[in-house]
């Protein structure tokens, strides 16, 4: 293999910049900025921040901290500088002036894992219409990069000429992606319309990013959702059937990872695949109880989803990877359950706790069921919990706990409740 091979394969080496303004846990942001840049593929070799009141309106730093950064850059070979928050269009331009590798910010970097990590159609266009959205107000910061004639003397007119043809293509294509993910969205209310009247519950899994959501989806229902130890390892929304200790058939749903700070454009672009969420018979709340964060972690998550409207669903949250802090307190929140998606720790007690936090819609039935109804009695044990069956002379005698579709269905032959 050539050297320039070597270097084109090598991981970009990435400084992350934070400005504290106490506005949050400036250490707190830049590990999980750390964490986003090896997700994305990136190696960090170092950090620095600036002690501000407020970010400058131009740079975001201070033009001096600016400069001092610029030339930590060239002394540690920087491919990349990450800045650990959203810089306007302005302060992008100038920064871009300054720095001698590349800028990007906080919300780009969501992006582009986003986009690196979308599979199904609808995500792919849900991480387009965030990417576009970002993008079009800063088109004046990319200089003449985006001119069919190139940068240098004399292109400045049809550079501008340009830049008004690419706004006006986003525009289009915005406007594009917006049906189309109308036309999901309707697809997908029909199905939960369906889900409704067909009587499934439906219980959502959210939680912050990393928190273990896909691995307990695979331990309970065998998914096999890829399940990495990455930040948004999933973007698109699973569902999978689940069967109850009581006998009940839920429709398990998981859904993207939340991340303090959290794109606005991001939220709004998969509004859709949160109110799987919002729909949600009952909620679980995960989160990495090994984190020293959880805290954080659950408030994040509590606050988006009052903001969606969620909070008269019953909310539990469930303490992953109890295996690797055994001794994590259950905070004396009276819903908080400790599990082990990995090792299988604590399931049982989930099911139960899903199972009493569903809608009470089951009840204990006494059937007798004529011959000619095989069929039903297989529905009955198939989709409900058998308490016993006896075959008498008139039929099949059956005691049995049933949701509200099969006790539509089994009525005339209801014996005794």
């Amino acid at each position: 293999m050539e050297l320039h091979e070597i270097e084109q394969n090598a991981p970009e080496r990435v400084l992350l910049v934070s400005v504290d303004t106490g506005e949050f846990d400036c250490q707190v942001s830049l590990d999980e900025l750390a964490e986003l840049v090896d997700t994305a593929g990136g190696v960090v070799v170092d950090t620095a921040t600036q002690k501000k009141e407020s970010p400058d309106k131009a740079t975001c730093l201070g033009s001096g901290r600016a400069e001092e950064i610029a030339l930590q850059c060239q002394a540690q070979d920087i491919d990349l500088v990450v800045m650990d928050r959203e810089l306007s269009p302005t302060q992008l331009r100038n920064l871009e002036e300054i720095f001698p590798c590349r800028l990007i910010d906080r919300t780009m970097l969501i992006l582009d894992i986003f986009a690196g990590r979308a599979r199904s159609a609808e995500g792919r266009l849900q991480v387009e219409l965030a990417q576009l959205q970002y993008m079009l107000p800063r088109l004046t910061g990319q200089g003449t990069a985006l001119s069919r004639q190139g940068g240098g003397i004399g292109t400045r007119g049809p550079g501008e000429t340009k830049l008004e043809s690419d706004r006006r293509h986003i525009r289009r294509r915005l406007s594009a992606i917006r049906e189309q993910l109308e036309k999901v969205e309707s697809q997908r209310k029909l199905r939960r319309e369906r889900r409704h009247k067909d009587g499934v519950s439906t219980v959502a899994l959210v939680g912050y990013t990393n928190a273990g959501k896909s691995t307990l989806l695979n331990r309970l229902t065998d998914a096999g959702v890829l399940a990495e130890d990455k930040l948004f390892a999933t973007l698109d929304p699973t569902a999978r059937a689940l069967r109850l200790p009581d006998g009940r058939e839920v429709m398990l749903v998981d859904t993207v990872g939340f991340v303090r700070r959290l794109p606005h454009q991001l939220v709004r672009a998969f509004h859709s695949t949160l109110e799987e969420a919002v729909d949600a018979d009952v909620i679980l709340n995960i989160c990495d109880a090994s984190s020293p964060h959880a805290a954080e972690h659950l408030q994040v998550t509590d606050d988006l989803l009052a903001e969606l409207g969620c909070g008269d669903t019953p909310i539990l949250r469930v303490m992953n990877k109890c295996d690797l802090a055994p001794d994590i307190p259950t905070g004396g929140h009276p819903n908080n359950l400790c599990i082990s998606a990995r090792t299988g720790a604590g399931i049982d007690a989930l099911l139960d706790a899903i199972a009493a936090a569903l809608p009470p819609d089951r009840r204990r039935v006494k059937l007798l069921l004529p011959f000619s109804k095989g069929a039903l009695a297989e529905k009955c044990r198939r989709d409900g919990q058998v308490e016993s069956e006896e075959y008498v002379p008139e039929g099949l005698a059956m005691t049995v706990v049933l949701g509200a579709r099969l006790l539509a269905e089994t009525a005339p032959y209801v014996v005794e409740e």
